[in-house]
């Protein structure tokens, strides 16, 4: 019988595995590699302009800004991708369950998110408008994929806001700051201690997740509509 921790320590090999083939992909594309970059430039726009009200709020503005730099933003994990593979079975070894489970939704969304954003440039000029991303997500479809796309960005909230109810686990993670760092792990680890703080000075993020659910799925119902263009021009020209 499989130990549950490799089976953890697999599924996050196979999705970098599968977000370095979506970049060598792009790669050897001419100019998708930009394209996508100007996507994922749009799209964390959208999230700055269409959360603006969260990102201000004294409660929500930490873990608003939170989402908007680490799950949205159109930074480029290359190196840390790579060092992040080859050290997969000792972060298995070295972080706690939960903690392990979380990374494993990270490397799912990760992994979901780099092959939409293929798939959206694939369908955009270089130079595009609001209505030729709305036409673009209509060609591309996959609403189940839509949807786990979001559903893995709440999972790893859960995780963050169930952490704060856990001080030991806070504890635990400061203890294994230098060590994560020899390993290799310093970004994850970063990422982890963020989280964790952030979601512990917002104090209960069942609201925020809430307000993240249903303002996603109604973004993704009118896009799927094909009658976003005009929310998008709104937004963009506040």
């Amino acid at each position: 019988m499989q130990d549950p921790q490799a089976s953890i320590g697999q599924a996050i090999h196979d999705d970098l595995d599968a977000v370095a083939r979506e970049r060598a992909h792009r790669a050897g594309t001419p100019g998708l590699a930009e394209r996508v970059l100007a996507l994922k430039t749009f799209q964390q726009d959208r999230f700055r302009r269409g959360y603006h009200d969260l990102l201000a709020h004294p409660r929500f503005g930490g873990a608003a800004r939170f989402f908007l730099e680490e799950l949205y933003g159109p930074r480029d994990f290359t190196r840390r991708d790579a060092q992040f593979q080859r050290i997969v079975r000792p972060l298995v070894r070295l972080f706690p369950a939960e903690v392990v489970q979380t990374v494993a939704h990270l490397g799912a969304l990760h992994a979901l998110s780099e092959r939409l954003d293929t798939r959206m440039a694939e369908q955009v000029p270089a130079r595009f408008s609001p209505a030729d991303y709305v036409q673009a997500w209509c060609r591309v479809g996959e609403p189940a994929a839509r949807a786990q796309q979001v559903e893995l960005v709440l999972a790893v909230g859960r995780a963050l806001d169930i952490y704060t109810r856990k001080p030991l686990l806070r504890g635990m993670l400061h203890m294994m700051r230098r060590p994560a760092q020899m390993a290799g792990l310093g970004e994850l680890q970063a990422f982890l201690e963020c989280g964790f703080d952030t979601f512990k000075a917002m104090g209960g993020a069942q609201t925020f997740l809430e307000l993240i659910a249903q303002r996603e799925a109604d973004w993704a119902a009118q896009l799927f509509a094909g009658d976003a263009e005009g929310r998008f021009k709104a937004l963009f020209s506040a």
